[in-house]
Parts: C-alpha cells; sequence; structure tokens
C-alpha cells in the first residue's frame, strides 16, 4: 500500500466522539510519536476531553471543537477549517467514523488522510482501510498506521499525564476524609450517559456494603449527570459511602483511580480510565458485549456480563430503556455474584504483592 508520505512533519489525528473513544486513541498517538519522533503531533476533540489531553507531551496543539455549541453552523466551521488549512498538515489519522470527521481533514487540505471503509465519509480519505472487527479498539485503532509498516497487534496501553496540583487537590480531599496513603479503597462508577449501560444502584449499594465490611472505604466518582444516580446507590446502601461525583476533574479522577485497590464500573469512561493508569477493575456489561471491543485491555482485568441472554446486544452504545422491557442484562447480574469476582480480584493482588 503506497503513500504520499512517508516521514510526515505535520500530523493531525481526529477524534471527536466519547470520552472512552479519546482515551482509547491514545496508544495511535504514542505510537505515531515513537514512530516519528520529528514530526508534530496536533489532537483534535471535543471539550469534554480538555483537561485530560491537555497535559499529554505527545500532544503539540490540543484542537477543541465544539461541535454541539461554539462551533456548531457552517460559518464556525468554517473558522476552524482555515486555521487547519494555516497549519499545513501532511498527514489525517481518522479514527473516528463520522461524516464531520472526514470532511474536516479533507477541507483543510491534508494531502493524506488515512480513515476506516466504515466511515460516513469514506469517499474523502486518500487511504481507505478495512475496518477490523472483533479485535479491541486499541488495536483497531493503530491499523491505521499500517500503511507505515508497523504491526497493529501490539500491546500499547494509553497513558495519562498528571500534573502536581491535580495529585495534591486528592490528596488533601483523601486526607480531610481521613484516608492516608496507607488507607485501603476501592472506587465505584455507577453512571453512564445511557441508562441500558448501568447497573442497577442497588446493586452497586449492596456491594459497596459487602466490600466495606471487608475493611475498604467506598468512593463513588463521576461527572455531574452522574449526581442523581449516585444519590441512588447510597439511599440503597446501609454503609456511607464516600461522594466524589462532580468534585474532581478528569485528570484528578483518574489521579483517585491510580490510587484505589479496585475499580468497579459500568462500560464508560471510568473503565478506559482506569486501563490508562493500570488499575484492576471489574465492568458490568449490559447492552453491550466485549466484540465491540471497549472492553478492559488488562489480562487481569474481569467483565461479567450474562452470556446466555439472546436480545444482547442490544445497541453499540446502548439505549436509554431496555428495547424489550425485561433489562435481564443487568437484573441477573447480582451483587453477590460481582462481589466474589472482586474478592479473588483483590485476593490475587495481595498474593502478587507479598
Amino acid at each position: 500500500m503506497t503513500i504520499l508520505t512517508k516521514n510526515p512533519q505535520r500530523i493531525l489525528i481526529i477524534q471527536t466522539a466519547f470520552l472512552g473513544d479519546v482515551i482509547l486513541t491514545l496508544p495511535l498517538l504514542q505510537k505515531a510519536a515513537s514512530m516519528f519522533p520529528k514530526a508534530t503531533i496536533d489532537f483534535l476533540a471535543i471539550p469534554a476531553a480538555e483537561n485530560l489531553l491537555e497535559s499529554h507531551p505527545d500532544i503539540s496543539r490540543l484542537w477543541i471543537y465544539d461541535k454541539h455549541r461554539k462551533d456548531r453552523g457552517l460559518k464556525n466551521s468554517l473558522r476552524l477549517i482555515r486555521a487547519l488549512r494555516d497549519e499545513k498538515f501532511d498527514l489525517a489519522l481518522i479514527p473516528h467514523r463520522s461524516m464531520r470527521s472526514a470532511l474536516l481533514a479533507r477541507s483543510a487540505n491534508i494531502p493524506e488522510r488515512i480513515g476506516f471503509n466504515r466511515s460516513a465519509g469514506s469517499f474523502l480519505f486518500s487511504k481507505v482501510l478495512p475496518y477490523p472487527f472483533d479485535i479491541h479498539e486499541i488495536n483497531r485503532n493503530l491499523h491505521l498506521l499500517q500503511p507505515f509498516g508497523i504491526d497493529s497487534s501490539e500491546r500499547i496501553f494509553p497513558t495519562l499525564h498528571f500534573e502536581d496540583q491535580d495529585k495534591e487537590n486528592v490528596k488533601q480531599w483523601l486526607m480531610a476524609h481521613e484516608i492516608s496513603s496507607s488507607s485501603r479503597y476501592i472506587v465505584i462508577a455507577p453512571g453512564s450517559v445511557w441508562a441500558t449501560k448501568r447497573w442497577l444502584p442497588e446493586y452497586f449499594g449492596e456491594l459497596g456494603d459487602m466490600l466495606a465490611q471487608n475493611g475498604y472505604k467506598i468512593i463513588q466518582i463521576g461527572g455531574n449527570d452522574d449526581r442523581e444516580t449516585s444519590e441512588q446507590v447510597q439511599a440503597a446502601a446501609q454503609t456511607s459511602f464516600l461522594n466524589a461525583v462532580g468534585r474532581f476533574s478528569l485528570r484528578e479522577s483518574a489521579w483517585l483511580i491510580k490510587n484505589a485497590q479496585l475499580l468497579i464500573t459500568n462500560d464508560s469512561a471510568p473503565l478506559h480510565m482506569a486501563t490508562a493508569v493500570r488499575t484492576p477493575m471489574i465492568a458490568v456489561f449490559g447492552a453491550t458485549v466485549q466484540k465491540f471491543g471497549f472492553s478492559p485491555y488488562a489480562e487481569t482485568d474481569r467483565v461479567i456480563e450474562n452470556n446466555s441472554l439472546t436480545c444482547r446486544p442490544c445497541g453499540k452504545h446502548g439505549g436509554h430503556k431496555c428495547p424489550i422491557g425485561t433489562f435481564d442484562c443487568m437484573k441477573t447480574i447480582t451483587a453477590n455474584l460481582v462481589y466474589h469476582e472482586a474478592e479473588k480480584l483483590l485476593e490475587k493482588m495481595n498474593d502478587a504483592t507479598l
């Protein structure tokens, strides 16, 4: 497969999907940076990802594309396109499969534009690659570098980069809640944009109670939109959990996860944050399935799902309600089941540290 630019000097990565998608694009960024050490690499993402990306050393310039608000509409898009043209990029890597992403790269006059054939704007690419199914999204994104001769099966974890203030803010909050550096705590992330990807709040509450009986502090995390869910979790619990929902920035939340013994989460952004900071996790999958490629990446992590249901998956991203009205994909995964998996994982980790 021939390419126009064998040694690109100005590279743009376009990923304007959800936060989890952005995190899983970081290995593509990191690999490109190691392959082309003399190149400058810019990254275009949504506002929600700014805090997580702005400190990454492999990003020369972070472009924020507020596609639903500030940059919405032809006039505002043209302003961004003109600015991108001025940068004279010679290569665009486009894992996002939207027409908008493809159109941005083409309109910015970037000569080499590599994306997947599943993209709505694939006809705007200079190189169209087959979309690989049934592999992890990290390695799927790495396929975009195959024209340069890389092995896309290489195992590369995303990395996040923290500032001292991030660490200090989390440290002070933990100290205020009487959690020292030697304390054991478990983070739970009960929220999700999609209702069918949320394990039942009462199950999270019950599970937290069981873990608290083993001496672990339980900390809830999430964004402002997860406040109601976190309140439902606490209402279902007998133990008082610490609530950091809406309290921290993304980097601070990731640092909190990094120092936890375990994360228990839905199929949502905290899952991918834990992958990036290498914290062991248990992920509960309902509407979605692992073969989509967004499951935990480390071999020690666990996914709990009901594989006996023929209705799964019911959508790539989940939905706002169960299409058949049963929600069995989540209801059949009991707190007891997740607790026993957590117990085994924690015991394995403790043995490894002895």
